[in-house]
């Protein structure tokens, strides 16, 4: 439609100019268009030409209006479509600041989600030990609860002593043997001197013979390292079968070998890590009171395959080494309480009592080596030799396996051996003095 409009724009201009300023002619007359005919064109021409033609264009121009109201309509929704894109077209780019912080939280949430899952394993984990200690628990306070009612039901019937404990008792073991005993086991004994009766183990033959044991050393089980007052006192543990091991207490042992004139005789017995035994037998043995430091004391040495370690040891370290490691006359030490004749504190670096000179060829209280050997490195920072020694039946770097001290009186002696006791040997105890 918008063409037929233009079309009859020249023609109204050409009706304006020719009515003002052109007068017709036959000349200047011209065909504009058939429709007029073969005139030239006057106003009433025109008029007659736009009257037939008005309702056409008319029509024509509201044909126009309408295109131009829906031109109009849509140029609105353009508008609108327009702006919808151009915030869509924004929002990305909005969106691009937004989204990295959004992913930024979403990651430190399913990190968190993460963390607490681990967390939740771990005292799923935990529970599950929880629940484990509680069953076996549960199942120990059962058998505790069996246990207890065990014992309840012995604590309704009368108490009796478990270890049996001999009735005779005497001065020592050879006063027990001389009233009729002729089962070793647990005595009393009460030496002349003593204000309280204690207890012993009296190790008794079918010959009459009673031995009182001093100690015992068989598989390690008590530790030797002990104080000055625990010396004194005796440690460990009696049992009525002697398979413990135990030091009866030097003041125990000074009682029993000083109660009366007659002399006691000392005998040490050995065994190493091979079965082999062996022994050494010490006449006149005793041991001095506590002011004295317990000095060991005896006459000689009455014979025994293991040899005389009590008299010292030469080591081939230093030509003195015998003097200085002889025990006769020497006071007892602990690590506590040094009273040996070495600079340094023998029992503090051997760590355990013994009669320790400068230090010792013989030292039975020694540490507990299993197997014997041993080197100076096992024996700690020291270095010394300080396992279980008999240095003149096995060598100062074989710890022993087994070993006794006990004593009878001497005039059981002979009896016990078979032989003659021999003669007293001179000794000189005072031009030697505190060795």
């Amino acid at each position: 439609m918008l063409p037929k409009f233009h079309k009859w724009l020249p023609l109204l201009f050409f009706f304006f100019s020719t009515c003002t300023a052109i007068f017709a002619t036959r000349e200047n007359c011209c065909i504009l268009d058939e429709r007029f005919g073969n005139f030239c064109p006057t106003t009433c021409g025109i008029a007659d030409f736009a009257t037939s033609y008005h309702s056409v264009v008319d029509g024509d121009l509201r044909i126009l209006e309408q295109l131009l109201q829906d031109i109009s309509n849509s140029s609105g929704v353009t508008d609108n479509l327009i702006r919808q894109i151009r915030q869509v077209h924004v929002q990305p780019a909005t969106q691009t600041s937004v989204v990295p912080g959004y992913t930024q939280k979403s990651r430190q949430i399913i990190d968190e989600i993460i963390r607490y899952e681990n967390i939740i394993v771990g005292h799923e984990n935990t529970i599950q030990q929880l629940t484990d200690m509680l069953i076996l628990n549960n199942n120990k306070i059962q058998l505790l609860k069996q246990k207890t009612a065990q014992l309840e039901a012995q604590c309704q019937q009368p108490c009796r002593d478990t270890v049996q404990i001999q009735e005779l008792t005497g001065r020592d073991c050879q006063d027990i043997a001389n009233k009729g005993a002729r089962q070793s086991g647990l005595y009393f004994i009460k030496p002349l001197k003593a204000k309280q009766q204690f207890l012993v183990y009296c190790e008794i033959d079918n010959l009459g013979n009673g031995w009182t044991v001093l100690q015992r050393r068989l598989d390690g089980s008590e530790d030797f390292h002990k104080t000055w007052n625990q010396y004194k006192e005796g440690f460990g543990h009696l049992s009525p079968n002697d398979n413990t091991e135990f030091w009866l207490g030097n003041e125990k042992i000074h009682l029993i070998t000083t109660q009366t004139t007659v002399p006691y005789a000392l005998r040490i017995e050995l065994e190493d890590w091979s079965n082999q035994k062996s022994y050494a037998d010490y006449a006149h043995f005793k041991l001095g009171n506590e002011a004295d430091k317990y000095r060991l004391i005896y006459a000689y040495f009455a014979g025994g395959e293991a040899g005389d370690a009590f008299d010292g040891f030469d080591f081939g370290d230093d030509p003195s080494d015998k003097f200085f490691t002889s025990h006769n006359g020497i006071q007892f030490s602990t690590p506590d309480s040094d009273n040996d004749k070495y600079e340094g504190n023998c029992a503090e670096q051997d760590g355990s009592g013994w009669w320790m000179n400068k230090c010792h060829a013989a030292h039975l209280n020694g540490k507990y080596y299993s197997g014997g050997t041993y080197t100076e490195k096992d024996a700690g920072p020291t270095g010394y030799d300080n396992g279980i020694i008999w240095a003149t039946w096995r060598d100062r770097w074989y710890s022993l396996k087994k070993t006794v001290m006990k004593v009878i009186p001497f005039t059981r002696l002979a009896i016990v051996t078979g032989q003659q006791s021999g003669g007293v040997k001179d000794v000189d105890f005072g031009s030697r003095g505190d060795i």
